[in-house]
């Protein structure tokens, strides 16, 4: 069995340790708003955060992540600087089809709480790992740096 910590909930996993932590999340929790994009960690669609860390769920077994603290898009609000990036997020409108934002939220969070006022290239360098088919990207930046804004306020 292995025990989780999930949007603060503790969770036990007693199936294969391998699986991957985004099957464990959206199939056995119920938490869909973690995408499965490519399964080969190269889209970004997945990304939750693993002790604040932006990981791909689709390639992390779940025993990577025993004892340790994950958060998903559903509970990222409640990171100050989460919920100023979902504010900034929909003040800007930058969703287009959706499929891909709920990865980039997640790595935007983490950059802003690891960079509180990034650069573009500070931007562009965290956020490269999260592709948007309907290329939303300079809306993207737009919202990240509304969003430290709103922080540094």
């Amino acid at each position: 069995m292995i025990e989780l910590n999930i949007n603060g909930t503790p969770r036990k996993h007693e199936g294969d340790p391998t699986m991957p932590l985004l099957w464990f999340i959206r199939d056995e929790l119920n938490l869909t708003g973690t995408k499965f994009g490519c399964g080969i960690a190269q889209c970004g669609a997945c990304t939750v955060h693993l002790e604040g860390q932006p990981i791909r769920a689709c390639v992390t077994p779940v025993a990577a992540a025993a004892g340790r603290k994950i958060t998903t898009i559903e509970a990222v609000h409640e990171d100050k600087a989460g919920l100023a990036i979902q504010s900034a997020w929909r003040k800007l409108d930058v969703v287009q089809c959706g499929y891909c934002q709920s990865g980039q939220i997640m790595s935007a969070t983490a950059l802003l709480k690891s960079n509180h006022k990034p650069t573009d290239a500070d931007i562009d360098a965290a956020m490269a790992g999260n592709a948007c088919r309907c290329v939303t990207y300079v809306r993207i930046r737009a919202a990240i740096h509304e969003a430290a804004k709103t922080l540094a306020a």
